[in-house]
């Protein structure tokens, strides 16, 4: 098939107006997802037959660098299956303007919100897991480096003399564990009392963040990234294994250093989104409050099929909150067809809130060794939602660990890309 020849049957599930009668503002920025080429390399365009036969055109390219430095410092917060920051940027830049509402209804780690507002838009997202505000909320507003500064060096985390968690002992030494309960003891006696600032906030998000890990800068000895906490079982085998005992860690100044790494660049631009309900806790098919016709642009990334254990993963970190991970209402799907139903109540949950041409953008992947492409589950399904298809993006670099050949053949071969669905809602 041409390059760019639109096969007749996609009438069977969209009107043809969709595809052809695209507004001004999509037809524009398809035009710039077809001619980018930052990174030496064209875009590659081709229309792929689905599971179900609906055709839908591919564009393939490295739309963004995975390179982290390259984004704002204060992204830097480690969570499960996160995408880097020039991904939402890449659309946000392009598809919304100072002022627009950006919304996120799976937020994990903020990091669409955070950038929605060092672009100077409006962060709006949902999570149902709690820890998504705790590690968002504060970087939408940071506060000054010498208040978060002031603050540690006046706490007292000498004071605790009650027992440690068991679970603690493999992870910590003795002194740390005791300093990491005073901490904890703190944050949600302040919390429970209404007396908590946007100080403390920030020093809870960062000894969240600071937990565990696989270097000196967290308060853990040696174990897994930060991002996935392992059982204390687990850990004492890590340690056996290392001949590694916790050493004692000053967990102030670690605080402190993460905290000044994330600040880094604000000088140069900080996030100011003064608000204090731009996360709601929630499900992702949840929109109220926010208005009908009111969101230029979602971009996402919902939980794939059998990936990610979040409640597993997040078990330490939900004890340092005071949260109870049993209570938390998580989305983790084993069969595709209950995926795609909680997928497809979301995005008719998002076209309520989506302004006429309002578009999202849908991160999916390629699960079980690339046999199920998500975005193939959905688009049989995408009339019952009202948005229509726009095309698929798939993002990819050279250095990742599949992707030593290039070509639109990585489609179906279960490479390690972004793949994102791009709907929109018509005018």
């Amino acid at each position: 098939m041409p390059k760019d020849a639109r096969p007749d049957h996609t009438r069977e599930l969209f009107p043809i107006e969709s595809v052809q009668k695209l507004p001004t503002r999509l037809s524009g920025f398809l035009d710039q997802v077809r001619s980018f080429d930052a990174f030496g390399k064209p875009t590659q365009v081709e229309y792929v037959d689905g599971l179900h036969t609906l055709p839908i055109a591919y564009h393939t390219n490295e739309f963004w660098t995975s390179k982290q430095r390259d984004a704002h410092s204060i992204h830097e917060v480690s969570y499960r299956a996160c995408f880097k920051p020039q991904l939402p940027a890449f659309f946000i830049d392009r598809l919304t303007e100072p002022g627009d509402i950006v919304h996120d209804p799976f937020t994990g780690r903020g990091t669409t919100l955070v950038e929605a507002a060092l672009l100077e838009r409006v962060p709006s997202g949902n999570d149902a897991n709690p820890l998504s505000k705790i590690l968002t909320q504060p970087r939408l507003d940071p506060p000054d480096l010498e208040a978060i500064l002031e603050r540690l060096d006046s706490l007292d985390l000498d004071g605790y003399s009650g027992p440690l968690e068991s679970f603690l002992i493999p992870f910590y030494h003795p002194e740390t564990a005791r300093h990491i309960h005073a901490l904890r003891n703190n944050l949600l006696s302040k919390a429970d009392g209404g007396t908590a600032d946007g100080v403390d906030s920030w020093i809870q998000m960062v000894a969240t963040n600071r937990l565990t890990g696989h270097s000196p800068g967290f308060f853990s000895v040696y174990t897994m990234p930060p991002n996935q906490a392992v059982t204390a079982d687990r850990q004492r085998l890590i340690n056996v294994k290392r001949s590694q005992v916790p050493p004692i860690r000053d967990v102030k100044a670690i605080i402190a250093k993460k905290t000044q790494a994330l600040l880094k660049d604000i000088a140069h631009k900080r996030p100011e989104a003064k608000t204090e309900d731009a996360i709601r806790h929630q499900s992702a098919d949840e929109t109220y409050p926010l208005k009908k016709n009111s969101v230029a642009l979602v971009v996402t990334s919902p939980p794939f099929i059998d990936t990610v254990d979040y409640k597993t993963d997040n078990w330490l970190r939900c004890w340092f909150n005071g949260i109870d991970p049993n209570s938390i209402d998580f989305w983790q799907f084993r069969k595709p067809e209950d995926w795609v139903e909680a997928m497809l109540s979301t995005l008719r949950a998002l076209h309520r809130i989506l302004k006429p041409g309002g578009v999202v953008a849908f991160e999916v992947g390629e699960v079980r060794k690339g046999k199920i492409l998500l975005e193939q589950l959905l688009l049989p399904h995408l009339h019952t939602t009202g948005l229509h298809p726009l095309m698929v993006m798939v993002n990819q670099q050279d250095f990742t660990k599949t992707a030593n050949t290039w070509g639109v053949h990585n489609k179906t071969a279960g490479t390690n890309t972004n793949r994102i669905l791009v709907l929109f809602k018509p005018e």
